[in-house]
């Protein structure tokens, strides 16, 4: 699978640097003054600073399993290992989930682990993982 590259704007810089290697673990790469590329998971995610604004726009969300999901929202598909090494970490840190962890479809084609937060500048992160990764595009 190729990596995917997804540059996120933020007002706070080293906030959530921070957030993102001591949270979630994530390394640096390059960094500039107003940019810093991180290993999300494999991945390439580059937090851009922006100049800090005021937006009236609500939140938007989805109903799913009873829960108001977050849109937009990105994340990654874990080994379902990790994704219980990641949860436990992040409890055990005391950050607040917008969707505390749980199973979905729990017995079925397409069991999976997912919990939903937030980093620092409320941009909506899902990390899920699938009981069987082969089944991750099945229904």
């Amino acid at each position: 699978m190729n990596p995917f590259h997804l540059a996120i704007p933020v007002n706070n810089l080293v906030n959530c640097e921070s957030f993102y290697c001591k949270i979630l673990g994530c390394e640096k790469g390059r960094r500039d003054e107003k940019w810093v590329d991180l290993n999300f998971f494999g991945h390439q995610l580059v937090l851009h600073e922006k100049p800090i604004h005021h937006s009236s726009i609500e939140p938007v969300s989805n109903k799913v399993d009873g829960h108001n999901v977050p849109v937009p929202h990105f994340g990654v598909v874990l080994q379902w290992e990790e994704w219980v090494l990641l949860s436990e970490k992040l409890k055990s840190l005391n950050q607040t989930f917008i969707i505390e962890p749980y199973i979905r479809f729990k017995g079925e084609v397409g069991e999976q682990a997912t919990m939903f937060l937030l980093d620092p500048e409320n941009n909506a992160l899902e990390f899920k993982a699938f009981k069987n990764i082969d089944q991750l595009f099945k229904y």
